[in-house]
């Protein structure tokens, strides 16, 4: 089941780490996303989705089955900035050194990765894998790209699950330690559910439980996609 999330100004004095729960008892079911989505999309503007969810939630997987199934550029921000970081660039020492700590590279170095890989893509339908992952993103994004998010995809998974997901899967990346996936999911709760939450109150928000078998979860995925009317 995909839903997406009611108005929630009420939550603000709320403390960050209840934020998610109290966000799912107001969610209520749709049947599709906004018609002006497609429509901004027909103009010949890039259709972007965002795609949040903590460090192990699936988001990862689930971005390479919607690019392969419907067509869509699945853009990472964790592998740009990787690519970044061996490509012996200025940034490059600057951003491993973050990335080991499990803090969040600088806004501004983010978004022109992104930037530049969107504008550099023969494709027009665009999965931004793991961004924005603070208000401080969302608002550089918005102010260097000139442009929100179609809609953004959520990813809700207990931390006790990303947590072993994220030991288990063996990828040889310098971030998938414990120390360093507990200080990422530290970062995750502090920063990235306001951004959540801001998405939520503009009704562009759609949350999909991340539990279960790799198939099970993009079953839940597939609908959002295909109630899509947009050419590949």
């Amino acid at each position: 089941m995909w839903r997406r999330l009611t108005s929630l100004s009420h939550l603000r004095q709320v403390r960050r780490a209840d934020e998610l729960k109290i966000c799912q008892a107001f969610c209520t079911d749709i049947t599709k996303p906004p018609v002006e989505a497609e429509s901004h999309y027909r103009r010949n503007s890039p259709f972007v989705a965002f795609v949040l969810g903590g460090p192990g939630s699936g988001k990862g997987t689930q971005c390479l089955k919607i690019a392969e199934t419907f067509g869509f550029e699945h853009i990472g921000a964790g592998d740009l900035l990787r690519k970044e970081m061996y490509s012996g660039s200025e940034n490059g020492d600057m951003i491993q050194k973050l990335m080991k700590e499990g803090s969040i590279a600088p806004s501004e170095v983010t978004v022109k990765l992104i930037k530049k890989a969107i504008e550099s893509a023969e494709n027009r339908k665009f999965l931004i894998d793991g961004f924005p992952r603070s208000e401080e993103n969302r608002m550089a994004y918005e102010r260097i790209v000139g442009a929100e998010p179609n809609f953004v995809l959520f990813f809700d998974c207990p931390e006790e699950v990303m947590v072993k997901r994220v030991l288990n899967r063996n990828e040889g990346r310098v971030d998938d330690n414990e120390h360093t996936v507990k200080e990422r999911l530290k970062v995750y709760k502090g920063t990235t559910l306001p951004v959540v939450n801001h998405y939520a109150k503009k009704g562009k928000l759609y949350k999909v439980d991340g539990i279960g078998t790799q198939e099970e979860i993009f079953e839940r995925v597939r609908p959002i996609f295909s109630s899509l009317r947009l050419s590949t």
